[in-house]
């Protein structure tokens, strides 16, 4: 998305940062990763493929990704990368977006940095995107996303056994942003 295309956004523990061409080797390896396919509900890419993907959600406007960096590292990005999230505009009219996150790097999981990651994007989303509805599609298998979403208050809103994957979805209440607010300070700078 062009509207994060030079953004930054710094909290406690991870940096935010656009989804760029030098994140895709690093990315690409991650998606070779039968597991982080499943976990994804993605498919495998070429390298191409996957440039070509990376352009595609730098220059789309209804996409926005971050490359997820750990704070401590962030003067070498690559060595830094530990995850991505994204938003997926479903419905502009309504402010609708699909939120996801996935943290790749095994050294990086169970330390909450997700949680972190999630908060800043729902933030972010709600802020500069004026998005009042958000979703969040996770593999029935994905039980760590499962009850993050559910510890952030999202609801389940359908179930797919063909897809083996649960929609949840959480309106955009002045409570829940204040609630929000309070786990994170967003700080935006430019990249």
């Amino acid at each position: 998305m062009k509207l994060n295309s030079f953004t930054k956004i710094c909290g406690t523990n991870i940096v935010l940062v656009p989804y760029k061409k030098h994140h895709v080797p690093k990315y690409h390896m991650w998606m070779k990763s039968e597991e982080l396919q499943k976990l994804t509900a993605s498919e495998p890419l070429s390298l191409e493929e996957e440039y070509s993907m990376q352009k595609s959600w730098l220059d789309d406007e209804d996409k926005c990704t971050f490359i997820i960096l750990l704070k401590e590292k962030e003067q070498d990005e690559i060595e830094a990368m530990i995850g991505d999230t994204n938003i997926f505009i479903t419905d502009n009219e309504n402010k609708v977006g699909e939120i996801e996150i996935m943290i790749a790097e095994k050294a990086a999981q169970g330390r909450h940095l997700g949680w972190e990651a999630v908060i800043l994007m729902l933030l972010y989303g709600i802020q500069f995107i004026g998005l009042k509805v958000y979703e969040a599609k996770i593999s029935m298998s994905n039980h760590k996303s499962i009850q993050m979403f559910k510890k952030l208050d999202f609801k389940e809103k359908s179930k797919s056994d063909v897809f083996q994957e649960i929609t949840f979805e959480r309106n955009v209440t002045s409570v829940w942003l204040e609630w929000l607010l309070k786990q994170f300070k967003l700080d935006i700078k430019e990249y």
